[in-house]
């Protein structure tokens, strides 16, 4: 577990780097918690080397996409690139590990049509590898029943019954999740005792996951979830069911469950990826843990001395003992994705930039002529994604035209016709319920941003740069927390995705070792 000069494989290597990304990201509020909608009426720019936005404003889109990842061009000047080259040094490793080499015993079988059936292909990747790993992990620590926390459809949980012949729980929130999964694996366990019965095989098919419907609020609740008797296939427990405390009787099916836990989480969001590693620290009965985190955005966070000690972040004593606190922009910055940013293609570039330009220059809107309305910081929902869609048809129909405009998409020049900005606005006041006052002169605010709109690309992939150090430190920070309960704990982090296809590919991987 190595990024250049820093390492992790012990609290104090742990430590050491999370104190020089703290170090690092400090001076740089002003640009973490910078929102890019008031880039124009904050004159945003300002706030960078103004020899870094001079150089960058006329710089080829593809070079200014793959900042984020770590590259720099040799004309750039040095402050830049040192700049560029230590977030790339604090942030975490994402390149696939060999994971054979790695791990003992993982062996990525591919999954049979029936298995992936409904799989995207990012899912299909993710299933394969992480159901790979987790059976790893359940070998190593002896015969356990997988809790597979945050299941959704329960594809990992089916392909962990089925192909690996593992004992399987699936827990997600949504009833809708658990009928799907019910469904799905009937379907499944069908194929496969059909398939038995022709081979001739007297093996006994494989039983499909138990499913339990249920909001996992806290580690309290989850550590109730892993001891529940399954009498029923289907669970749908509540908060108040589960203080009542475990059922006495047990179903014959529950009786030959391993009492071992195992918890794995495909992406289990916010608080939840937290509470699982804390179930594993205060429930003796999970032996282990598999944890990938996502949307790091809707972690809750420890504002003071007062607040609640189970909050999402930070977990660890030692990154507690150094009083430091991400905040909602930040939390929300750690989700940008390097591989997203250089795999968008320089039109797709493009056009993310003028969706931005579009977005701040009607914030300014706002603030001349609704500023009652911008102070209840309204969002237009997903009127980017749509608009860049109405534009991508239109230019399907006329590529003709598309030919010849492709010469006036330069980075350089980066103009915009009023008229699409105007397009832009109507669609927004017709979202946030306003008028559009027939006097307001839409023209006049775009001419007035046009002339910085080459540097709002710039500035945003500054800034998006941010958000795999800012990922490390919230990943770092529960390898930490793990590390900090002693010898009897062997943990590991991991980039085991190809990031290209899934980004957030980090698992968290702890189990425990025996006395």
């Amino acid at each position: 577990m190595k990024s250049g000069k820093y390492s992790c494989n012990t609290r104090s290597e742990t430590l050491e780097w999370i104190t020089a990304i703290i170090d690092f990201l400090k001076p740089l509020s002003f640009l973490i918690n910078a929102h890019v909608v008031n880039f124009f009426k904050d004159k945003q720019w300002e706030d960078v080397d103004e020899e870094w936005m001079s150089c960058l404003r006329n710089e080829k889109p593809e070079n200014i996409l793959l900042i984020p990842s770590g590259s720099v061009q040799d004309h750039w000047p040095a402050s830049l690139k040192d700049f560029v080259h230590t977030l790339r040094s604090l942030s975490f490793p994402r390149e696939q590990a060999d994971l054979q080499t790695m791990l003992s015993d993982v062996n990525v079988a591919p999954l049979s049509t029936v298995l992936s059936q409904g799989m995207n292909l990012k899912k299909k990747h993710e299933v394969e590898v992480l159901s790979s790993v987790v059976s790893s992990v359940v070998n190593s620590v002896g015969e356990s029943t997988v809790i597979d926390v945050g299941s959704g459809q329960g594809y990992l949980a089916q392909v962990l019954s089925f192909q690996y012949k593992h004992s399987v729980v699936a827990i997600d929130s949504s009833s809708h999740h658990g009928n799907v999964t019910d469904a799905r694996a009937a379907r499944i366990r069908k194929h496969f005792a059909s398939q038995m019965r022709k081979s001739g095989s007297g093996n006994k098919c494989p039983d499909a996951p138990t499913t339990i419907t249920c909001r996992v609020l806290s580690t309290e609740m989850l550590k109730s979830l892993t001891n529940v008797p399954l009498e029923e296939n289907d669970l749908d427990l509540d908060a108040a069911a589960l203080n009542e405390g475990p059922k006495s009787s047990q179903s014959s099916s529950d009786a030959n469950r391993p009492c071992s836990r195992v918890l794995a989480g495909l992406h289990a969001c916010g608080d939840l990826s937290v509470t699982m590693l804390r179930t594993f620290m205060e429930c003796e009965e999970v032996k282990a843990v598999v944890s990938i985190g996502c949307c790091y955005n809707l972690l809750s966070e420890k504002a003071s001395e007062s607040s609640c000690s189970k909050c999402g972040f930070p977990m660890s004593a030692g990154l507690k003992s150094l009083g430091f606190s991400l905040g909602k922009n930040a939390r929300d910055l750690a989700c940008q994705s390097a591989e997203r940013w250089s795999s968008l293609g320089e039109d797709a570039g493009l056009q993310n930039f003028e969706l931005h330009s579009f977005r701040a220059a009607f914030q300014m809107v706002l603030s001349k002529h609704y500023p009652e309305v911008l102070a209840t910081s309204p969002s237009i929902g997903r009127q980017g994604k749509a608009f860049r869609r109405q534009k991508q048809r239109k230019a399907l129909e006329t590529p003709s035209k598309l030919k010849t405009s492709r010469k006036d998409t330069d980075k350089k020049s980066m103009t915009h016709t009023s008229s699409s900005f105007e397009k832009f606005c109507l669609s927004a006041f017709s979202r946030l319920n306003l008028e559009h006052p027939r006097d307001l002169d839409l023209s006049a605010t775009w001419n007035e941003a046009n002339a910085f709109t080459e540097l709002i690309g710039p500035y945003w992939s500054i800034r998006a740069a941010l958000g795999p150090v800012l990922e490390t430190l919230i990943l770092l920070d529960r390898l930490m927390f793990l590390q900090e309960q002693g010898d009897s704990i062997q943990v590991t982090m991991l980039p085991i995705f190809d990031p290209t296809i899934s980004p957030r590919n980090v698992a968290v991987i702890a189990k425990r070792l025996l006395p």
